[in-house]
């Protein structure tokens, strides 16, 4: 029988074997139910959230839309060109994302160089030579010399027969690394986008919050003025002049604040995009944005399949049940079948020769007998795992309920106080301009005047508050949802110049 006869009849063997190692110890993995629940918050949300007039896209109300498609590129609804930008070139630049892209490309390869390590034989080939002495009385009379050169060309070809799935389940394990790896980049990819669109209305808000109390100060200070001459002239007390003073001074520490706060969110902001804090970013303007008008509800049991941190747990969990199955096949006996063929001669010319041809095939049997009990020790680590899997599991699931509980809430309470801050705005804009006319009818002094435009630039400091509160909660509520990461065939919705 020649080499390739006896190689087929080895693979023959190897495959048929494969084959009748059907058993896989261990627990086959199913996914956890998913939860059973109508809904999120504690009391039903209204069908849609309030609305203002006359307060443009911020004042409209969002409606509550169950099952809506979450477009995969949701940061188009707000309708900024800036934003876009912006997410673009953190998608494109971010090492975070980059660093999650190569850790899936790690995970791939090292599954399938375990696929071929564990699920194939192994083929060799083997050249040697080499010359050696030996003491010539240990073989006898057999040799006349105890030097002599050696010439060896073979091939060995081994393989491990997976009787009790032990491969098998650690090929599993390793898929599912593969599958957390692959979510670990989905959940990377929505909390980089996520981030960039709250960070930049975040920047929107602050520069506005700046520009209104700028003008506070101003006017604080136009009023501290007039209170002074008020005061030289006899006609207030000291008391006038240091409450207006305290007034302005409070007002004034706000600013720094503020400030720095907004260079915090414009280094956030450029980290986010991977550039660096010193270069210049596209300025965004709060009235710009656009407030998506019809919000997406996903069912409750959608919502694990939604999730990319719910879908990392789950994979988690999926490899550590898989090596109770490893640390199972582990107490039981190992089968290995070698094989090697080739030619040995003393010199490299004879190594070729039919009367030099060497074989040998073998078979292999291990089974741990006495290990001091570190099989089964690592058997029960290998459960004690799991039962952590799925604890964390459980953890992610209810996390990710509060979430969207919470923008959910956020989004119709937004509503509401846009709406009040709203109204009150309006009620000291036209108190603003009602003084002004009495003012110039000579009806009210300079003071009462400049009285209304602070109590009106106050009404506008807190409605812009309020407003960016209704765009970043649903850039929030988007995050929670999953961010439609399972959309991205679906053409991207077109935003309006």
């Amino acid at each position: 029988m020649d080499f390739l006869q006896k190689l087929r009849h080895f693979v023959y063997f190897s495959g048929v074997s494969a084959l009748l190692s059907g058993c896989m110890l261990g627990p086959d993995f199913h996914a956890p139910a998913a939860p059973i629940t109508k809904r999120y918050t504690e009391t039903p949300l209204p069908p849609k959230t309030v609305s203002v007039t006359g307060a443009g896209s911020a004042g409209k109300s969002q409606q509550f839309v169950t099952n809506k498609r979450i477009p995969a590129d949701w940061w188009y609804l707000f309708h900024s060109r800036e934003i876009t930008r912006l997410v673009e070139a953190g998608l494109a630049n971010s090492p975070n994302l980059a660093a999650a892209k190569a850790s899936l490309r790690q995970s791939e390869e090292s599954y399938h160089a375990q696929v071929g390590n564990l699920m194939y034989p192994a083929f060799g080939a083997v050249g040697l030579g080499q010359r050696q002495r030996f003491a010539g009385n240990s073989i006898g009379d057999l040799a006349s010399s105890s030097i002599f050169n050696l010439f060896n060309a073979t091939v060995n070809v081994s393989y491990t027969l997976d009787f009790f799935g032990g491969n098998r389940r650690q090929l599993e394990s390793l898929k599912a690394q593969v599958d957390y790896a692959a979510f670990q980049l989905m959940a990377a990819h929505l909390t980089l986008t996520a981030n960039i669109v709250t960070s930049a209305i975040s920047v929107a808000s602050l520069e506005e919050q700046i520009r209104i109390t700028q003008k506070l100060i101003h006017g604080q200070e136009t009023q501290l003025n007039i209170i002074q001459q008020q005061y030289q002239l006899g006609a207030v007390s000291k008391v006038n002049v240091l409450s207006q003073q305290t007034l302005l001074e409070q007002t004034r520490a706000t600013l720094p604040l503020l400030q720095n706060s907004l260079s915090q969110a414009l280094h956030t902001l450029s980290t986010l995009v991977g550039d660096y804090p010193s270069q210049s970013l596209p300025k965004i303007y709060l009235e710009k944005l656009r407030l998506p008008d019809k919000i997406p509800v996903s069912m409750p049991s959608n919502l694990v399949k939604q999730r990319p941190d719910i879908g990392a747990a789950q994979a988690l969990l999926h490899a550590a049940s898989a090596e109770i199955g490893v640390a199972t096949a582990n107490l039981f006996p190992k089968f290995n079948l070698t094989a090697n063929e080739g030619w040995s001669a003393s010199t490299p010319g004879s190594l070729f020769q039919g009367n030099n041809k060497v074989w040998s095939w073998g078979g292999e049997i291990i089974q741990p007998i006495f290990q001091g009990g570190s099989l089964r020790a690592t058997r029960r680590a290998a459960i004690a795992a799991f039962d952590q899997a799925m604890a964390a599991y459980r953890q992610s699931v209810l996390q990710a309920f509060q979430n969207v509980a919470d923008s959910l809430r956020a989004i119709e309470t937004d509503a509401r106080n846009f709406k009040a801050n709203k109204l009150s705005e309006r009620s000291a804009y036209q108190n603003f301009v009602l003084t002004k006319a009495q003012y110039r009818l000579g009806g009210v002094d300079y003071l009462n005047l400049l009285t209304a435009e602070i109590q009106y630039q106050q009404t506008s400091l807190a409605r812009i508050q309020a407003q960016a509160a209704r765009y970043a909660d649903t850039a929030a509520l988007f995050q929670a949802l999953g961010g439609g990461w399972w959309n991205q065939t679906h053409q991207k919705d077109k935003e309006k110049t």
